[in-house]
């Protein structure tokens, strides 16, 4: 008996339309960690093969509630901006109000002005919802496409970036309305352990981010944080989440000092609490910390504001780093210290390693890092680890 072969048809932007929900988007008020830029990426990239894409999230309340990019594939709609303009510290000031108005709002306007007008054009709406702030809005959705009569029409993803509020999901309805999809194994293999099965689509940057950076940008920016060619300069950024393990990155730059080396330290954390431990911790080392705030769009602005901040060992950043000041201070760091205890993917990893940066990962999602062929893989948390290492 032969085997029956099945043909699948390639899916085409004429046949599609894909709608994304997250928390956090492409804004800098909109931006506090990986998440902003995966669905950013993930909105662009899809926009830029043909699709119309909808990018639904929490933006910035001065910017235009609906704004269209790539020659009109990609349009964002900014939710919960009346919420916004009371809360201008970021994404997730005032979450609790902004989470509440997405779950009751998004899901009817998305039937009657994204799905329903989709599927009049023979189209397939694809939702494709992001993180643990978009279950109960998607898990609504699928309700009101069944009482409408078009749930079987449409498709449903929910994917699972981290395991940040999971306590908060609703996950025997969760479960049953969508499909569960998550960013690696690591993470496929602790959502086994609370009895789900989710798909591995494995997260990723746009092929722009693999251009060279230019020499140039980086001898500048080492010029401008007084990064000689002895000294060593190091980069980390994400929250300021004891996951991310500061605390041992702050420790190994105070050994390295110790050993009488030059050190070079900028870091870009968040507005989590751990960050006053991070710094204080720093302080109590011997590291002289020097805090820059600002708001630099141009590459000149930010050289500048870097050349005029006092000389320090650490500089935190308190400010936005978009991906032009980004893959330069990944090129120019001696080691990018991208070493979590708890990471479900990575971005930072993986864009410095495209931007040429030397990275140093934990040893938990990071599975580009192809068992320590494209990056230093750390086994412990302790700092001299890394002191060996470099």
């Amino acid at each position: 008996m032969r085997e029956a072969r099945v043909v699948r048809s390639p899916v085409v932007p004429e046949q599609v339309l894909f709608a994304v929900l997250s928390f956090e988007g492409p804004d800098r008020y909109a931006q506090a960690g990986g998440l902003g830029v995966r669905v950013t990426h993930l909105a662009e990239t899809l926009a830029q093969r043909g699709f119309l894409t909808h990018l639904f999230f929490v933006g910035d309340p001065a910017a235009p509630g609906v704004e269209t990019r790539l020659n009109g594939r990609l349009i964002l709609h900014r939710w919960c901006q009346w919420i916004s303009m009371h809360h201008p510290a970021g994404v997730y000031d005032g979450e609790e109000g902004k989470l509440r108005d997405l779950s009751a709002s998004l899901p009817p306007f998305l039937i009657e002005h994204i799905i329903r007008p989709a599927l009049a054009a023979g189209q397939v709406p694809v939702i494709l919802a992001e993180e643990w702030h978009t279950a109960e809005a998607l898990i609504r959705l699928s309700d009101l496409l069944h009482r409408a009569g078009v749930r079987q029409r449409c498709v449903l993803f929910w994917n699972a970036n981290n395991t940040m509020g999971f306590h908060r999901v609703d996950w025997p309805r969760l479960n049953f309305v969508a499909q569960l999809t998550t960013v690696s194994r690591y993470m496929k293999h602790l959502m086994w352990q609370m009895g789900l099965n989710p798909l591995v689509i494995p997260n990723g940057i746009p092929a722009g981010l693999l251009q060279p950076v230019d020499p140039r940008q980086v001898e500048s920016l080492r010029r401008a944080l007084g990064a000689d060619h002895d000294a060593v300069m190091l980069f980390k950024v994400g929250r300021f989440d004891p996951a991310k393990r500061w605390l041992m990155a702050v420790e190994a730059s105070a050994m390295l000092k110790s050993r009488g080396l030059k050190v070079v330290f900028p870091i870009r954390g968040g507005i989590e609490a751990h960050g006053h431990e991070v710094l204080a911790r720093a302080r109590a080392l011997g590291l002289h910390v020097t805090d820059i705030s600002g708001n630099p769009d141009a590459w000149e602005d930010f050289i500048v504001l870097l050349r005029d901040a006092p000389r320090a060992d650490v500089y935190n950043l308190r400010f936005p780093l978009a991906q032009t000041f980004l893959r330069p201070l990944y090129a120019a760091a001696d080691a990018v210290l991208a070493t979590s205890g708890h990471e479900p993917f990575g971005l930072v990893g993986l864009e410095a390693m495209a931007a040429g940066g030397l990275v140093l990962t934990g040893a938990t999602g990071e599975e580009y890092t192809l068992g320590g062929r494209g990056a230093v893989v750390l086994d412990t948390d302790r700092p001299e680890e890394i002191v060996i290492r470099l």
